[in-house]
């Protein structure tokens, strides 16, 4: 009796040890992604980090990689099957997070694998948003090609074209409108993206704008 009872204690003890060597593994492969030491972070993988690993704010090991621009372990973690859609505790997935950081080439291997580029975070904000917002043309053409309509309509009602006015990026707008974005459309304050712009002190985009809408600018 005596035995059996010890031998239930020592698979108790050795289950919880293997828990903390998994936790620890984990810890170290989200360390090795924030660094971008892709020796370790092979290592970590291969010692059964799972890919998808997320520390206490619900960041996985994708999405750090993608925040310190590690392409060669964003890849890695692509192939060992990281889940490309999973978000953080504010619902933030990985795309939104490569168009924030303006990481194009991240941003299209994603969209690659399946990413969903109409997911919304807990402010119901995309990743088109997060790219226009942001000034990422680039990730913003990369997510027109990818069936985004231009006009897309956003919480109180503001498209891309708005959200790159508002903060002044002109070369954004420059693609949105080369993209087929209407200039005209207002929000549910009765706001234009030229509006937005001039509320803001942004002088360039509120020029080219005025000029586009008097039909003196067609470039």
């Amino acid at each position: 009796m005596l035995l059996a009872m010890l031998g239930m204690v020592m698979c108790a003890g050795a289950g919880a040890g293997a828990e903390h060597d998994q936790a620890e593994v984990n810890r170290q492969a989200l360390a090795a992604a924030r660094s971008g030491n892709m020796h370790n972070f092979k290592l970590f993988i291969e010692q059964g980090a799972s890919p998808n690993t997320r520390n206490r704010a619900g960041d996985s090991l994708l999405m750090t990689a993608i925040k310190t621009g590690q392409r060669d372990i964003v890849t890695l973690l692509l192939e060992r099957g990281a889940d490309v859609n999973l978000a953080n505790v504010a619902k933030v997935t990985p795309l939104m997070t490569a168009a924030f950081s303006g990481r194009t080439e991240m941003a299209a291997v994603l969209i690659a694998h399946k990413a969903d580029m109409y997911a919304v975070d807990q402010l119901n904000k995309t990743a088109m948003v997060y790219a226009a917002g942001t000034g990422h043309k680039d990730i913003v053409a990369l997510l027109l090609a990818g069936g985004i309509a231009p006009d897309t309509r956003y919480p109180n009602a503001l498209t891309a074209l708005m959200w790159a006015g508002a903060y002044g990026h002109l070369a954004t707008v420059k693609t949105l409108l080369e993209h087929g974005a209407d200039p005209a459309l207002l929000d549910n304050r009765g706001k234009s993206a030229q509006q937005m712009a001039d509320e803001n002190g942004h002088l360039d985009v509120v020029i080219f704008l005025r000029e586009l809408n008097r039909g003196k600018r067609t470039d």
